[in-house]
């Protein structure tokens, strides 16, 4: 009798054990969901009017456009008491004129802020998008840039306000998250470069992944019929498990086509060169790369930001919150191959 009795409270308690992290799963899964509708595509478009204006002058690195749109982000940043990895205040990780090779009209400046660890915060899930943008055209004509990169620097602000409600609220990430604005990708890559070789805020080792954000907000010729999609590069080609979890979580939460075919080691544009997230991936850092592909408005003052189909950008960036909200509150970070 002492026997059953034994076994009748065990299988209660494996069973009551079994149930709360069932639970604990949905629970997590509702979580993520509630944060992610956070970010709106109104929210999306307003801060978009905003930094893909005239009053920006294309952004070009060094030039005065471009010092507005970094002040633009910082106060963004401050507005949502979401704080600097650097210093107290400080969101600016200054890159002299001289870097830059003679392609910038002067000083620039990398943008950063995160959201730190609750339970590894050494570890850090960087989420990159480049600021800068190709200026003023010789007739006078403003590249706005609104798709190129406007809508990816929108994207990262309103996911980093969507980790700093989680935060707000105990449900902060396990990793660091860093929310990575960089300079000069427009005249090679030199924002990225600089923080990889000369100054990692977080040690490259202890750094998870990137996730690359450049121009999500159009819709290019091979998919107007369906434009439910999306291009990946790179997701395969230092950790399979880091494909493997992005496919699982849009198979989950959103059912977004993703293209892989500018991913193919022949492809001819070379897109897995041409963005932020090589200069990480050279360091053997896992990557993804967020790309709708180029369009007729592509480095052309026809880039502005009335032509954004607000409803994608809004879905892509939820996608890329989710993906990211999962690298960060994962028990192991994911494995390089």
């Amino acid at each position: 009798m002492k026997k059953i009795t034994t076994l009748l409270i065990l299988t209660v308690l494996i069973s009551s054990c079994s149930s709360s992290q069932s639970k604990k799963k949905l629970q997590a899964s509702s979580l993520v969901i509630d944060y992610a509708k956070s970010i709106t595509k109104e929210e999306l478009k307003e801060a978009l009017y905003i930094y893909a204006s005239n009053d920006f002058e294309g952004r070009k690195t060094g030039a005065s456009g471009q010092k507005k749109a970094v002040e633009f982000i910082k106060k963004y940043y401050v507005n949502n008491n979401i704080p600097s990895p650097i210093a107290n205040g400080d969101y600016f990780q200054k890159i002299p004129e001289a870097y830059f090779k003679g392609r910038a009209s002067g000083d620039s400046e990398n943008v950063m802020a995160y959201i730190k660890g609750s339970e590894k915060p050494n570890e850090v899930v960087i989420i990159s998008a480049h600021l800068d943008h190709i200026g003023v055209t010789k007739d006078g004509l403003i590249n706005n840039g609104a798709d190129d990169d406007g809508s990816g620097t929108v994207a990262l602000l309103e996911m980093a306000e969507a980790f700093k409600l989680a935060a707000d609220k105990g449900h902060g990430p396990k990793r660091s998250v860093l929310f990575l604005h960089v300079t000069g990708e427009e005249i090679g890559l030199f924002g990225s470069k600089y923080y990889v070789e000369e100054n990692p805020i977080f040690p490259l080792k202890n750094t998870v992944a990137d996730l690359n954000i450049d121009m999500i907000g159009r819709i290019d010729d091979k998919h107007k019929n369906n434009s439910n999609y999306l291009y990946l590069i790179g997701s395969d080609k230092l950790s399979k498990e880091l494909h493997n979890i992005s496919e699982a979580v849009n198979n989950k939460y959103f059912n977004i086509n993703f293209d892989y075919t500018f991913n193919e080691d022949d492809d001819p544009n070379r897109f897995y060169y041409r963005s932020d997230h090589y200069n990480f991936a050279k360091n053997n850092i896992p990557v993804i790369f967020y790309f709708n592909g180029t369009h007729d408005d592509y480095h052309k003052p026809t880039d502005t930001p009335d032509k954004i189909e607000y409803d994608l950008l809004e879905k892509r960036t939820r996608l890329i919150f989710h993906t990211a909200w999962e690298l960060a509150n994962r028990d192991e970070r994911v494995k390089v191959d």
